[in-house]
């Protein structure tokens, strides 16, 4: 069941809109913002609130990587693995960050500190290798910065 508080916040973001499903991006955000991510269940909830089939929530939450099914660690690091990334060493620095934090792409540390993903285009190719890393864009990406993010989230 969705929260009062956060109720009222979805309410204020669906009377923007003439039709309650035209909502559904800034209301996933939002709830995403409360909650740290969308499970099913939250998917269920939405799908309630917006009068709308949870299959259209669904493929949405399940198309875009800003959207996040499970739990991520306080810093999420998203490298972006296409063509230009990774002719300027994106695969390096995915490497580099699995040794660092023992952990897999799609996997979270075991303290919830930090979570590897990767993804496709961040439409940045200009300042290539680059990441997100939560809701901030890092561009030009070397292994001494990421040892740096390490070291200042730690």
């Amino acid at each position: 069941m969705i929260e009062a508080n956060l109720k009222s916040e979805l309410d204020k973001i669906v009377a923007r809109y003439e039709h309650k499903r035209a909502a559904l991006l800034p209301v996933l955000h939002a709830v995403q913002e409360q909650r740290g991510f969308i499970s099913s269940a939250t998917e269920q909830e939405v799908a309630d609130f917006l009068e709308i089939p949870i299959v259209s929530v669904h493929e949405v939450v399940s198309f875009y990587h800003l959207f996040h099914q499970e739990p991520k660690g306080k810093c999420h690091f998203s490298v972006c693995q296409t063509t230009a990334c990774a002719l300027r060493g994106s695969e390096k620095i995915i490497e580099h960050i699995k040794n660092r934090l023992g952990i897999k792409v799609g996997e979270t540390t075991s303290d919830g500190k930090f979570s590897l993903s990767v993804v496709e285009c961040l439409g940045a190719c200009e300042i290539a290798p680059i990441m997100q890393l939560n809701k901030d864009y890092r561009g030009c990406l070397t292994i001494e910065q990421i040892d740096q993010l390490i070291a200042q989230n730690k």
